[in-house]
């Protein structure tokens, strides 16, 4: 088993439970983690064998552009979309960050983590 991480994807989306959010849009980045069956690549040397960390950013690009109010539902969208366009994946970790969020006060980022596995 081996992980491919794809960290600090960086988006600009319009999630949140305000409606300036949803107007104005915020920075959000993205860590992922997903644990697959490597030996095939390492043998073959061939991107078949393994995830093209190039797609897996595409579709959470994909899912970040659809308004959400809740961080758990956007993370819920790009658990489920990975696991059905992958079947290597054996687990998946992700951590979603909304920068500078809207809480009265100053505060980097807001994060929300869940992971799933197989």
């Amino acid at each position: 088993m081996g992980k491919i991480v794809l960290e600090g994807m960086e988006f600009f989306s319009y999630h949140g439970c305000f409606k300036e959010e949803q107007i104005i849009g915020t920075k959000f980045m993205i860590d992922l983690q997903l644990e697959i069956p490597t030996f095939k690549a390492e043998l073959s040397d061939h991107l078949h064998d393994t995830i093209n960390y190039s797609a897996v950013y595409l579709l959470v690009k994909k899912e970040m552009e659809q308004k959400s109010y809740l961080l758990e539902h956007v993370a819920k969208r790009i658990l489920d979309t990975l696991k059905s366009e992958f079947q290597k994946i054996e687990e998946i970790e992700i951590k979603i960050s909304k920068i500078n969020p809207p809480v009265g006060g100053k505060m980097c980022q807001v994060s929300y983590v869940t992971s799933w596995k197989k």
